[in-house]
């Protein structure tokens, strides 16, 4: 009798083994360039930022929730009203962001001449899923870069079906982020944010990113805080104009308004 091995291309042991790793590799790059390439996807608006923001009905909701709890003497309550106050306070970003992607998307879909813009997230909840959510509210198609982690649960239910994205290699996904990037926002956010902004940082400074790319602190009040660039410069470790490579904004108006005109003057 006739044997019938599998093929290569379909022996998932082998597909999923170290000694296969650059063919996987291989795949997170060209199969994501495929779907760009059939949507049109060759300049994006990247919205980074905290996966834990939430929007702001639902952390007013969990406040009500806390000082129930504490008014009913329940342990931990004044800690998780604590979390909850600090909550709603963080929650106008998810809110901005999603106002922001939804008239970035507008501008960009409602242009006679010129590029078209498609907003890029992480894919996660948050201001991920804030920008995502604006992109959907103006019924503009938008992007999903996913990873697998352990504490995700997957890509938001905003993003265009087809371009949501699962990736395993941290690698291979930022570099499907910035490839395309014309414009970078920063929200609030934890590790993976500022891994974001001082990779695209190092990739501007040292001109591996040869194009104009505007990018914007959104925030000025948590990044006052927490990124003090000038004592950087102090201590000599970047020159006195790296600080002027990222512009702050508080403002939606402002912050739209700012990358319309960087966007245009760099076209």
């Amino acid at each position: 009798m006739p044997q019938f091995p599998t093929k290569a291309y379909k022996n998932l042991d082998f597909l999923n083994s170290a000694p296969a790793r650059h063919i996987r590799i291989l795949c997170e790059y060209e199969e994501t360039r495929q779907r760009f390439l059939k949507h049109g996807v060759h300049n994006t608006i990247i919205m980074f930022g905290s996966a834990r923001t939430l929007p702001g009905d639902a952390a007013r909701e969990r406040l009500e929730v806390a000082k129930a709890a504490l008014a009913a003497g329940e342990d931990g309550a004044e800690a998780a009203l604590r979390q909850a106050q600090h909550g709603v306070r963080m929650s106008r970003y998810y809110d901005d962001a999603r106002e922001l992607a939804k008239r970035l998307s507008e501008w960009s879909d409602n242009r006679s001449s010129g590029r078209r813009y498609k907003i890029s997230t992480g894919g996660g909840p948050g201001i991920m899923e804030a920008g995502n959510r604006g992109a959907h509210d103006a019924n503009s198609e938008s992007v999903a870069l996913g990873i697998s982690l352990p504490f995700e649960p997957g890509v938001n239910d905003y993003a265009t079906e087809d371009l949501a994205f699962e990736f395993h290699y941290f690698f291979t996904r930022k570099l499907w982020f910035l490839y395309p990037a014309k414009a970078v926002i920063f929200f609030p956010g934890g590790f993976g944010t500022m891994d974001e902004l001082f990779e695209t940082l190092t990739l501007v400074q040292t001109g591996k990113i040869k194009r104009p790319l505007p990018m914007l602190l959104f925030g000025t009040d948590y990044w006052d805080r927490v990124l003090h660039m000038e004592e950087m410069v102090a201590a000599g470790t970047i020159s006195a104009k790296d600080p002027d490579l990222l512009h702050r904004s508080d403002s939606v108006d402002e912050a739209f308004e700012w990358l319309v005109q960087q966007l245009e003057a760099n076209e």
